[in-house]
């Protein structure tokens, strides 16, 4: 079976071979299908956020093996891997990242353009991807016009913008209301069932969790079990 995401023996150590060390990843080995939808929970400075930074090309690991839809990543230039990124994998992050004097639209396309798609492509895929998101009646406000929900649904939209099979999240819920947060889980459900994305998201929330078909617990850097 090829799987989407794989690693194999991954240590991940920061200032080694010196008093400072820390060892943030200890020997992961994950297999990851194509259409699931997991969860990466634990305590903060278990390494979970490093794990999904290993896996989305943003941090190299200090040893073992990182497969990414089949391609080794650990191989590849900084090039390499930008490549990785841009068509593989959508980011979606807690803080929402937008720029605020875009609109939500402008956000959303300006990902695509950088995609070097022309600006009439760029801007009817954007739209298209905000109603798929719930947003089509709010592609022209600005991040300050909208809710921390809508906010985190531009961040969906854009994370859609290069056709990625795989969606990583940190922390999606971590800045929103109890309601906002099961709208938000619900959508990336949907995405996930409906439209076949790989869902990985980082999550101390247990709620998180349990809308995943697939938990993986981490500890001290280590996979300490996992469930479902």
């Amino acid at each position: 079976m090829t799987y989407v995401i794989e690693t194999r023996g991954v240590r991940k150590i920061y200032n080694p071979g010196k008093t400072s060390e820390v060892i943030a990843l200890d020997n992961i080995n994950l297999k990851i299908k194509s259409g699931d939808m997991v969860a990466i929970m634990g305590a903060s400075g278990s390494g979970k956020t490093t794990l999904l930074d290993v896996i989305g090309c943003l941090l190299k690991p200090s040893s073992g093996k990182v497969f990414i839809d089949g391609v080794e990543t650990e191989k590849l230039d900084e090039d390499g891997l930008a490549e990785v990124r841009g068509k593989k994998i959508g980011f979606v992050f807690q803080q929402y990242n937008l720029v605020h004097s875009f609109t939500a639209m402008e956000n959303v396309a300006f990902a695509i353009r950088l995609l070097g798609k022309p600006k009439d492509e760029a801007e009817k895929k954007a739209k298209n991807l905000l109603e798929l998101v719930g947003l089509g009646k709010r592609i022209d406000h600005r991040p300050s016009e909208l809710s921390g929900g809508e906010q985190q649904r531009v961040a969906i939209a854009r994370a859609l913008a290069n056709n990625p099979k795989i969606i990583l999240g940190d922390e999606l819920t971590g800045n929103l209301d109890m309601k906002t947060s099961k709208i938000i889980l619900q959508l990336i459900k949907e995405l996930n069932r409906k439209h076949g994305y790989t869902v990985i998201v980082v999550t101390h929330d247990p709620k998180v969790g349990n809308v995943c078909n697939k938990i993986i617990k981490i500890q001290d850097g280590k996979i300490i079990g996992g469930e479902k």
